[in-house]
């Protein structure tokens, strides 16, 4: 059964941590250069094998102690909210544009930019946290897939106006501060017992 309270924290944690990275601008610039539909599929796939991966991962964590778990993901949580506040701003990444714009080639490059870029990636990580901390898979692949989605769909349609109106900086703070609150509670629990 899904959960519409993990799946919809699931997806404001992961959707703020998403939006400031640097694929939001990556499909912001490959959906200025292509069809945003092709760019789309292919960037959704890839946020979706990596979404698997996480939850995989993070369900093979509910097997340890629970009390080991919920110290793991408040340090990892904490690691990751100084990660965004010290995050310093690199650019855009150079991407390559393919000779040919069919739909296998453009979601193909989507795909891969996006499998490569986030492979390990912040939030990543914190999907396999967050599926270790809920022990529900559906739930927080489900609500980290949409957050993921979400962001890609801005940043290939919409991500310069949405830039203009909302500082990134606010947006990586805010995503800070859910993701201080979640360590701080999971290491509560840990010392609680």
């Amino acid at each position: 059964m899904i959960s519409i309270t993990v799946t919809a924290l699931v997806f404001g944690v992961v959707f703020l941590a998403e939006l400031p990275d640097k694929t939001a601008l990556a499909g912001l610039v490959l959906g200025t250069r292509y069809r945003a539909s092709y760019v789309f599929a292919g960037v959704a796939a890839a946020f979706l094998l990596h979404v698997v991966l996480a939850v995989a991962a993070g369900s093979v964590l509910t097997l340890l102690p629970q009390q080991l778990v919920h110290a793991l993901t408040g340090v990892l949580f904490l690691g990751g909210a100084a990660m965004l506040l010290l995050k310093k701003d690199d650019g855009e990444e150079e991407i390559k544009k393919p000779a040919d714009q069919s739909f296998w080639k453009v979601a193909g490059t989507g795909f891969m930019l996006i499998l490569v870029a986030e492979f390990g990636d912040l939030t990543q990580i914190m999907t396999a946290n967050l599926a270790a901390r809920y022990d529900d898979p559906l739930s927080v692949g489900l609500g980290a897939v949409l957050g993921l989605w979400a962001v890609a769909g801005l940043g290939i349609v919409g991500g310069k106006a949405l830039m203009k109106r909302v500082p990134l900086r606010l947006i990586t703070q805010i995503a800070a501060l859910v993701m201080l609150g979640l360590g701080v509670w999971s290491l509560y629990e840990a010392i609680a017992g």
